[in-house]
């Protein structure tokens, strides 16, 4: 299978095509593998390769992607007896013993995972700068970012090496890079989607995992081959569909959608990141649905804090887990100075205040819970603040390189309050609009919709009441019939 062949299919269409016999399962991986030896050496997106496990077994999977290849970021689930770094240092040898539930799910799907995609170090950037791997490239413009923290993983699928991969979603981390992509990225409801077995909660709730798409029926599928309870999950869902890939083909009827073009947790948007609400709400009106104005009552430093304080008290748990894991004890060395930091602030930072930070969450998902549903049924906004940063751009400067020793050092408790409020205010204005989603639990997804005048991706950020996830995938579906972003793949690609 020729690779221009190759990247005209999804996930959905490779898998019709093995099992009609147009060509094989090792074809069509052997595709994948040809791809990225073409668009890896300067896109850096995958970094860990198992080609010749894969291609023992492509022709004997089966399930709804049988033999479709299938990448995994380095973190967010495990899978057994292979490398997971979570791009640090400190976890540069580690390797599970055992597969997480979901990477079951995954294979039990029939996906063959041939590598692990490039990642931040333990996700917490949303950008994709690993001093242990080096930055992952837009392959719309190499100079730019991907987004993160599942960037790696968004490269490879918009770059044509796979049609689907997986990643995780603690703040943004699927819906931010499916932006500066130009994918189909859903964060799903909260408990949707198994965390374990060695997981419980991962951030504090804040984090779920998913899959990134070229479509809707595709991340359709896959949600509906890793949906559903396992033992010991902390967290209760409303029954949904027995089949979000049947439910995505239904009619939502005519909706209430309200938009906003506000910064939930920054500044403000750039002319572009408007454009593209204003373009996904005039669409949304084409199709029958009653569109109007509505900024959410949030309030943005609040918000910021409180999403950084469980954050870095999650860092500081990381890092610690680290010495579980390879039995070495966490040394500043090991890890990049903005990781070590955080760690620092977590270890500061009271159970009170971890506390009053989870409270602002769960007020803020109650009081969202009376608004959709009674006052609209979805809420639009733009994905990101602004288009895909330069490589490098958000690099701490010298300055703060410095300062960021010195607190290696020292230790933050003198000013970490302080700090705290400072990257409340400044550390979220590139990707301000996810954090909320991930903090109430609700599901939230990234719909491709506009070009910016410098040539890269900007998309639309839709967001449903908890459970509502069958809702999003039908307007995600109404979406992308009446304006296909399939063929909209990145020309250097």
């Amino acid at each position: 299978m020729r690779h221009d062949e190759y990247v005209q299919y999804d996930a959905t269409g490779l898998a019709e095509l093995i099992a009609r016999g147009d060509v094989t399962a090792r074809e069509v991986l052997q595709a994948a593998i040809d791809r990225r030896h073409t668009v890896n050496p300067r896109l850096n997106a995958v970094v860990e390769s198992w080609d010749s496990e894969a291609l023992a077994v492509a022709d004997s999977l089966a399930g709804p992607f049988g033999g479709v290849p299938f990448l995994i970021k380095d973190m967010d689930g495990m899978y057994g007896g292979h490398r997971c770094t979570h791009s640090s240092r400190a976890m540069a040898d580690w390797v599970p013993e055992r597969s997480s539930e979901i990477m079951n799910r995954f294979q039990a799907a029939g996906l063959n995972i041939f590598g692990a995609t490039n990642c931040p170090e333990f996700g917490i950037m949303g950008i994709t700068e690993p001093e242990l791997r080096g930055p992952a490239r837009n392959p719309w413009n190499p100079d730019h970012s991907p987004g993160g923290s599942s960037g790696g993983s968004a490269a490879a699928v918009a770059s044509g090496i796979v049609p689907i991969a997986h990643g995780g979603d603690g703040g943004g981390s699927l819906r931010i890079p499916a932006s500066n992509c130009g994918l189909f990225g859903l964060k799903t409801t909260r408990g949707l989607v198994p965390l374990g077995p060695d997981e419980g909660e991962a951030w504090d709730g804040l984090v779920v995992r998913g899959v990134m798409s070229r479509s809707v029926r595709d991340s359709a599928t896959a949600l509906d081959a890793i949906k559903g309870w396992e033992p010991g999950s902390p967290y209760a869902v409303p029954p949904g569909p027995d089949s979000y890939l049947a439910a995505s083909n239904q009619s939502p009827g005519r909706l209430r959608i309200a938009y906003s073009t506000r910064s939930l947790f920054g500044d403000t948007l750039t002319a572009d990141a408007v454009e593209a609400v204003d373009k996904a709400a005039s669409l949304l009106e084409s199709l029958g649905h009653d569109v109007f104005e509505y900024d959410l009552p949030v309030a943005p430093q609040e918000g910021a804090k409180a999403y950084l304080t469980i954050v870095a008290a999650n860092v500081a748990r990381e890092v610690a887990w680290t010495q579980t894991a390879t039995g070495r004890k966490p040394e500043s060395g090991n890890f990049e100075r903005t990781t070590w930091f955080l760690n620092q602030v977590g270890q500061v930072l009271s159970a009170a205040e971890l506390s009053m930070a989870k409270e602002w969450a769960a007020h803020m998902g109650r009081r969202l819970s009376g608004l959709f549903g009674p006052e609209f049924d979805l809420h639009l906004t733009s994905t990101v603040a602004r288009e895909p940063v330069r490589i490098g751009e958000l690099e701490p400067s010298s300055a703060e390189k410095a300062a960021l020793s010195v607190l290696q050092r020292v230790g933050p408790a003198p000013v970490v309050r302080r700090v705290l409020d400072q990257l409340a205010a400044d550390s979220l204005n590139a990707t301000p609009q996810t954090q909320l989603y991930n903090l109430t639990g609700q599901p939230a997804a990234n719909i491709p919709m506009h070009v910016t005048r410098g040539g890269l991706p900007i998309g639309a950020q839709l967001a449903a009441g908890f459970g509502q996830d069958a809702l999003l995938l039908q307007v995600a579906a109404q979406v992308e019939q009446a304006q296909p972003w399939d063929g909209l793949l990145p020309t250097s690609a």
